[in-house]
């Protein structure tokens, strides 16, 4: 673990995007396997290739919102717009600002790097990636903000793992 720690302080922006690369993406493919029932490439090499850019892109912008994010539950306990509260608190509060803040806009962001990489555009079912910012993000980074800070954006790349899988596994067809 100390390895983990010493590459997470030295190089935060860069392990972010490699941990999001790596995890997003195998969400994405796990998702599509259990959709269709079967192992296979569902976005070949190239797109495969793109979409852990994207989640590296995505993965620049989630790293500084987490620090915004609790710089901003400090800043308003600090001018009294928020009641002091404790480790749950505090990280609820967190998680609920930055998702009902960030969350919409790193939706639409998402949504707009799958469109560029897959050449057409692709607006359905966007409201349950917003709905999914209330049942599965906020309670998942409220877990997240729990942490110490090195362990955060590895446990968030988890969760982009965890709602693949969920999603995966809520949209399989209906097997005869």
């Amino acid at each position: 673990m100390d390895w983990y720690l010493s590459l997470v302080k030295a190089h935060p922006i860069t392990s972010a995007m490699a941990q999001f690369a790596v995890l997003g993406t195998l969400g994405e493919v796990l998702s599509k396997w259990l959709i269709a029932g079967r192992i296979h490439s569902p976005f070949g090499p190239r797109g495969t290739l793109l979409r852990a850019l994207g989640w590296s892109a995505l993965a620049v912008a989630i790293k500084y919102a987490f620090t915004g994010f609790v710089a901003f539950a400090d800043g308003l306990v600090a001018h009294g717009l928020l009641p002091e509260l404790g480790a749950f608190g505090k990280a609820f509060s967190v998680s609920l600002a930055m998702n009902l803040q960030f969350g919409p806009f790193l939706v639409i962001a998402h949504r707009l790097i799958d469109n560029a990489i897959d050449g057409r555009p692709n607006w359905a079912g966007l409201d349950k990636g917003f709905k999914s910012l209330l049942w599965f993000w906020v309670p998942a980074h409220t877990l997240t903000f729990m942490l110490p800070v090195d362990f955060r954006i590895g446990l968030a790349a988890v969760w982009s793992l965890a709602l693949g899988l969920i999603l995966g596994w809520y949209n399989k067809p209906a097997r005869t």
